[in-house]
C-alpha cells in the first residue's frame, strides 16, 4: 500500500483536532479588555496544545518522506497515535478551565506521554518494516529528544499533584525543545 492515503488521513484528523480545539475558545463575556482575563488560562492551554499538535504533524510529515511502503501494522500504529492526539482538545479545555488543577494537569501530561509512546511505536514499526539501515532508521538514530520527552512528561504528571505550575513549565519546556528543527530526515531524503 502507498503512503499517500495514510498521510492524507492523518492530515485530515490533525486538522479536525485543531478545529475542535479552537472551537472550545469562547467569546469573552463583556466588551472591556478586562473580559479577556478569565480566558487567559484557556488560551495558554490552547497555544501549548496547538504547538504539540503542530510538532506531531511536522514530525509525522517529515518521517513519512522516508517511508517507502505501508503495512497494516503501520496503519494501526498511526491510528494509535491519532487516537491519543484526538484527546488533546478535551483535556486542553479541561486544564484551561481548571486553571492547572492537579487532575487535569496530570491527565494532560499523561496524554502527552501516551502521544510520545504512540509515536515511538509508529517509528519502530516503520524501522522494522524498512530495515535497520533504512533512511528512516538512520534519520531517527537514538532519538534522544523522544526518550527525554517521556521522562519530562512523567515528571510533569507526578508534579501535578504537588506543584501544578511546574508541570505546565515542564510541558512547555518539552514543546520548546521540539520546536528546534531536526533536519536529519530532510538531509537523508535529499541524498
Amino acid at each position: 500500500m502507498g503512503k499517500g492515503r495514510v498521510e492524507a488521513f492523518s492530515d485530515g484528523v490533525i486538522a479536525i483536532i485543531i478545529t475542535i480545539m479552537v472551537l472550545e475558545l469562547k467569546v469573552p463575556e463583556g466588551f472591556e479588555l478586562e473580559a479577556l482575563r478569565p480566558m487567559i488560562p484557556v488560551f495558554l492551554a490552547y497555544v501549548l496544545s496547538f504547538l504539540y499538535v503542530g510538532i506531531y504533524w511536522n514530525n509525522h510529515h517529515h518521517m513519512f518522506h522516508a517511508v517507502q511502503k505501508v503495512t497494516g501494522g503501520v496503519l494501526w500504529a498511526n491510528l494509535h497515535l491519532l487516537f491519543w492526539l484526538s484527546l488533546l482538545p478535551a483535556i486542553t479545555h479541561w486544564i484551561g478551565e481548571s486553571q492547572l488543577a492537579a487532575w487535569p494537569t496530570a491527565l494532560y501530561g499523561l496524554d502527552l506521554f501516551m502521544c510520545a509512546i504512540a509515536y515511538f511505536i509508529l517509528t519502530h514499526v516503520l524501522i522494522r518494516q524498512h530495515g535497520p539501515d533504512s533512511t528512516i532508521a538512520r534519520a531517527l538514530g537514538r532519538d534522544f529528544k523522544g526518550k527525554i520527552s517521556v521522562v519530562i512528561y512523567l515528571a510533569g504528571v507526578a508534579l501535578a499533584f504537588v506543584v501544578p505550575w511546574m508541570s505546565a513549565a515542564l510541558y512547555t519546556f518539552c514543546a520548546v525543545m521540539w520546536l528546534v528543527p531536526d533536519s536529519r530526515i530532510e538531509q537523508l531524503v535529499k541524498e
